[in-house]
């Protein structure tokens, strides 16, 4: 096992060099100055040219690339161009409540993904099976964003149950605790969540389809095990195999669409940090945001492949 996670962390090397490739040349690309963008109405060419020339941004790319690469070698994020603090400090401080958030709709999707496509597959072509199938097409057909938006229309507009944006209230009327920051997380968790939950329960649903219908499983039901001993712990034990890859995915969709969702309700994560540095044409605050997420994502699915390799111990050979 000890040789299988050194070989996938090495081949994760190259993918997070490309990574840093490709961000880089995305955001050299994009339209706009970032010295004029930080002058504002004092932007003149020779303050844009001197401001250039202090960020270094009067460099060639390969040697701007090069000095940035160098940089986060060390640990070294730059600094950001609009909030004047260390780029690391600022994603690392905005990650938090990405996580808070990803975190709450990944553990949503994945629970009630696979229970619903374990019942689904149990019931097939029932009552149960239906009406699940027809609401994750539903789901998945539905862009989270706009999901968002109904949530608030319904829910914070309409019926005053939840907040419609922020992480937390003031604190002078009592926010801040850990029940107004679940208060708050409630609906752009079951919006980010409801999507990615479709499709697991989807995949889950094949997997187990498909596990129902091998030999072993006709023998233990033969042998009179219960049928929920016969799904809950011989089918779904064999079918994690073929969803724990699944869930690995849907974690980095959970992760991305975050941005989304965080620009809806207010949010203040990554996903929110990046769009605003993009419209101030911030490119460290920018290209230190998505490599650190992006490597993050890397890690968490070597970790996936690694508890895959775990359960099928035949993907290591």
């Amino acid at each position: 096992m000890g040789s299988y996670i050194l070989k996938r962390l090495v081949s994760a090397v190259p993918v997070v060099l490309g990574l840093t490739i490709v961000v880089f040349l995305i955001m050299a690309m994009i339209p706009g100055d970032p010295a004029t963008a930080i002058l504002g109405a004092y932007a003149t060419p020779e303050n844009v040219a001197r401001i250039n020339r202090d960020l270094g941004l009067d460099q060639p790319l390969p040697v701007r690339y090069f000095i940035w690469l160098t940089s986060l070698l060390q640990g070294d994020f730059g600094r950001s161009y609009s909030l004047n603090r260390p780029v690391l400090d600022e994603v690392w401080e905005r990650f938090q409540a990405t996580l808070l958030l990803a975190g709450a709709s990944f553990v949503i999707c994945s629970i009630l993904g696979v229970a619903a496509g374990v019942v689904s597959a149990a019931r097939q072509y029932g009552t149960a099976d239906k009406a699940i199938t027809f609401a994750v097409l539903l789901g998945i057909s539905i862009p989270s964003f706009f999901l968002g938006m109904m949530l608030i229309l319904i829910f914070s507009v309409s019926l005053g149950w939840f907040p419609p944006s922020g992480m937390q209230g003031l604190a002078y009327l009592g926010g801040g605790g850990f029940r107004d920051v679940a208060h708050h997380l409630v609906l752009p968790a079951t919006a980010l969540a409801l999507v990615a939950l479709g499709v697991i329960a989807r995949l889950s649903r094949s997997a187990m389809l498909e596990v129902l219908r091998q030999d072993y499983i006709r023998t233990a039901r033969a042998k009179g095990v219960d049928e929920r001993g016969v799904v809950w712990r011989h089918a779904l034990k064999a079918a994690m195999v073929s969803i724990v890859p699944v869930l690995g995915l849907q974690a980095g969709f959970v992760l991305s669409g975050a941005v989304y969702i965080e620009k809806v309700f207010e949010w203040p994560g990554v996903g929110r940090m990046l769009v605003d540095a993009i419209l101030q044409r911030d490119l460290l605050l920018v290209q230190g945001g998505v490599v650190l997420v992006a490597t993050l994502y890397v890690l968490f699915n070597i970790i996936v492949d690694v508890i895959q390799a775990m359960l099928d111990p035949r993907i290591k050979t």
